[in-house]
């Protein structure tokens, strides 16, 4: 296991950053059942992540083929606390450029996780030639706004209607990263 990151949280719990392997698919899929029921920002909601664990394996196997594309945890003790998915094109004019989606417990949000993940992704994607970082975010989502801006991420549109929750629409803004 060689860790990438790792930061102290306010209250002095030890948090690691490291690639996702696929032995992880297990924890993961627990993770991510977990935070779905916890955040309404995410694209899926409490038991709409139908992976099984074999499909999450290969997923995280498929990820970690790719040069350019990257999957990371965040770990208090063995415990997934958050993660990261950066998946880069597929085709060579787009191979340069991907898109990341990024999740954190609720009781660790504002602990610093989230800003130690994008920085991970961020040394990442300049030792990996990636060259432009692109995510989309609720509109609403102020908090997770905020800490894309403080990288730098600019906005550069608007998808309307992209999310359908208790019978209300909202956009997400489309935010990019410049690499070089």
């Amino acid at each position: 296991m060689v860790i990438i990151n790792s930061i102290t949280t306010a209250s002095g719990e030890k948090i690691i950053i490291r690639e996702t392997q696929p032995a992880d698919a297990g924890a993961l899929l627990q993770f991510l059942e977990k935070v779905s029921a916890e955040s309404d920002f995410l694209t899926f909601g409490a038991g709409e992540f139908e992976m099984t664990v074999a499909e999450e394996e290969k997923f995280l196997a498929g990820i970690a083929a790719q040069r350019n594309s990257l999957a990371l945890i965040a770990l208090s003790q063995a415990k997934v606390v958050g993660s990261l998915t950066f998946i880069g094109g597929k085709r060579k004019r787009v191979e340069h450029a991907g898109e990341f989606g990024l999740s954190v417990l609720k009781e660790y949000w504002q602990q610093g996780i989230g800003s130690a993940l994008i920085q991970s992704l961020l040394v990442w994607c300049k030792q990996s030639g990636i060259r432009k970082v692109n995510l989309r975010v609720r509109e609403d989502n102020l908090t997770a706004i905020k800490l894309y801006q403080k990288f730098g991420f600019r906005e550069e549109g608007r998808i309307s209607r992209e999310f359908y929750l208790n019978g209300r629409f909202y956009d997400s803004y489309a935010l990019g990263l410049i690499i070089d």
